[in-house]
């Protein structure tokens, strides 16, 4: 099966450096969802307004959703 590797920070363009810190800051680290993303910053820019609304806003609390993709995860197979 064929992978794309997640982009760098030192390969990534000015934009998305700063995208960069702000995971960096949130997560500790850049999660590898949008380290792949970053290949296309075009893509990352718009998927993470996308991202915010659905993991940050509404009436279910965070944690909830995390067990929910966690669950479709499992459910699909997910490596990780």
């Amino acid at each position: 099966m064929a992978t794309v590797n997640p982009l760098p920070r030192e390969q990534a363009a000015e934009d998305v450096k700063s995208v960069y810190d702000g995971l960096t800051k949130a997560y500790g680290k850049i999660p590898n969802m949008f380290a792949v993303m970053a290949h296309r910053p075009s893509v990352l820019r718009h998927f993470m307004p996308f991202y915010a609304a659905v993991m940050r806003e509404g009436t279910v609390e965070p944690r909830y959703k995390e067990l929910a993709y966690l669950k479709a995860s499992t459910l699909n197979g997910c490596e990780y």
